[in-house]
């Protein structure tokens, strides 16, 4: 019998009501293991109308409660990160090992949450005029939403809800319904660790659930991670109706190799970058610059190490990159490699017939790497998430900052050089929210924020670290005179000397 995925409202499991489901495979087998309610407007009511009952408490909760609460959930999280993490291979297909990275990713926000008391801090000037004080606090919004991708189930989740909460929001959470099972998980835990019942839930659904948060009078704010046509959307959408959001969108990541880089360094890197987690993440490199004559020992380079990467089932312990996450996005992926050639690109390695033996339904696609191809292509233009690396060549340091800057996308970018001064102008000149100098994916620690330029940001704040405390919070200015307490009225004595 197929396992059912229900919401998670008010603290306790809410079967779905709509009668509509949605199918979940695992991406190993093909087969479809479970299915997943998918929330009606009224359920979407339902939960956010939980998050504001919740809110009247939670908003006014001490800071010494919330923290209690989180270190208790961050030992939980710590203790089932092997048991989130096979959520995740069953219903994603990523390797084991990639998947407890994501969970230890997620753990970082959850434990910058539990330093929240230094984050709230507020700010104090003392006589601005004769007996006048300005303070600045920052104060929660209220119920906010969280819509979340399929590509990490577990991690875009907590680099939302542990901040969100931890600042005294309520928080309505909008899982992936490709791989729904973590999210329930993360807030079966936040309920073991104290949590009150409503401050988190989990609402599954397809566009009916996410335009009812969208378009709810009571959600304060929209967190969401996605691709760049649905976080455009989400954004001018929830900024219409007068939200505040954070939409973060898709990517093209490119890495620019310079002729004294160390090749070895960098073609680790690129496979390591392109390939992980089958290419599925928006911080992947997905374009390799290549500058001067060191093209084609790089390609090389890159390729002996493409060909010993051991595709399989994310649950075997010798599988270094599982299936992708649907049929769908597999040919999707594939097509972009049975066309890279009438479109000028060389194929040097061409993954879209790889099978696993004994797993033959399964979502599979080796790795693709095309060499020498030109910005016009569709390979190059269109993010592929999936396991598909190009590299484009260029003559100087200047052509290729000039073919990345181009990009309409901002998200992440990497230079590989022993030269100090390259990387200096690097960071400074290339138009991307994140930079690794000799580092492929710069995700930031969790006490920075994660965040592009361009097509890869929509709004104003970054995710985490302090842009997501402040997004998460208000700012209040309060001006305050007192009088001097010898100036009471006459009759009114405090205690004090007169002044007159």
């Amino acid at each position: 019998m197929t396992k059912t995925v229900n919401h998670w409202i008010g603290g306790k499991t809410v079967e779905g009501t709509s009668g509509q489901y949605g199918p979940v495979t695992d991406p190993a087998t093909g087969a479809v293991t479970t299915q997943v309610a998918l929330a009606s407007v009224e359920e979407v009511d339902a939960a956010v109308a939980a998050a504001k009952a919740a809110y009247a408490t939670w908003g006014t909760s001490s800071l010494a409660q919330r923290t209690t609460v989180l270190f208790r959930y961050r030992a939980l999280l710590d203790a089932h990160r092997d048991d989130i993490a096979a959520l995740i291979t069953a219903e994603h297909g990523k390797v084991h090992s990639d998947a407890l990275g994501e969970v230890a990713r997620g753990l970082e926000i959850v434990e910058l949450a539990c330093g929240i008391t230094t984050q709230l801090k507020g700010e104090l000037s003392t006589q601005v005029s004769s007996r006048v004080d300005v303070s600045s606090i920052r104060q929660s919004l209220g119920v906010v939403a969280g819509i979340t991708p399929f590509n990490f189930p577990a991690m875009v989740p907590m680099w939302m809800f542990p901040l969100a909460i931890a600042c005294g929001n309520t928080f309505v959470l909008k899982p992936s319904e490709k791989d729904p099972s973590a999210a329930n998980l993360l807030a079966e835990l936040a309920a073991e660790a104290g949590l009150p019942d409503g401050v988190l839930n989990v609402l599954h659904g397809d566009k009916v659930a996410v335009d009812g948060l969208l378009d709810h009078p009571d959600v304060a704010a929209v967190s969401f991670v996605g691709s760049t046509p649905i976080a455009r959307y989400i954004h001018a959408t929830a900024s219409a109706n007068g939200k505040r959001v954070q939409a973060l969108g898709g990517a093209k990541n490119h890495m620019l190799v310079l002729p004294d880089a160390d090749l070895d360094a960098a073609a680790d890197a690129a496979v390591s970058a392109a390939y992980g987690s089958a290419g599925e993440r928006c911080m992947a490199i997905s374009a390799v610059v290549a500058v001067g004559a060191i093209g084609d020992e790089l390609v090389a380079k890159i390729r002996e190490r493409a060909e010993k990467i051991t595709i399989g089932p994310g649950n075997d312990p010798a599988s270094e990159m599982g299936p992708l996450i649907t049929a769908a996005h597999r040919d999707k992926v594939a097509s972009y490699v049975t066309g890279a050639a009438a479109q000028g690109a060389e194929v040097v390695l061409d993954g879209t017939g790889h099978t696993v033996e004994g797993f033959e339904d399964g979502h599979w696609i080796g790795l693709s790497l095309l060499d020498k191809v030109s910005t016009d292509s569709d390979a190059y233009r269109d993010e592929i998430f999936g396991p598909v690396l190009c590299v484009l060549r260029v003559d100087t340091y200047e052509d290729g900052v000039a073919l990345m800057n181009a990009s309409p996308f901002g998200n992440g970018t990497a230079i590989f050089t022993r030269d100090g001064g390259a990387a200096r102008r690097f960071q400074l000149e290339v138009e991307a929210g994140m930079v690794g100098v000799n580092v492929p994916i710069p995700v930031p620690v969790g006490y920075h924020s994660f965040g592009g330029w361009k097509d890869s940001l929509f709004g104003d704040h970054h995710i985490y670290g302090n842009d997501g405390v402040h997004f998460y919070t208000r700012g209040k200015v309060v001006t305050t005179r007192w009088p001097d307490p010898a100036d009471a009225p006459a009759g009114v004595d405090l205690g004090f000397p007169r002044n007159h």
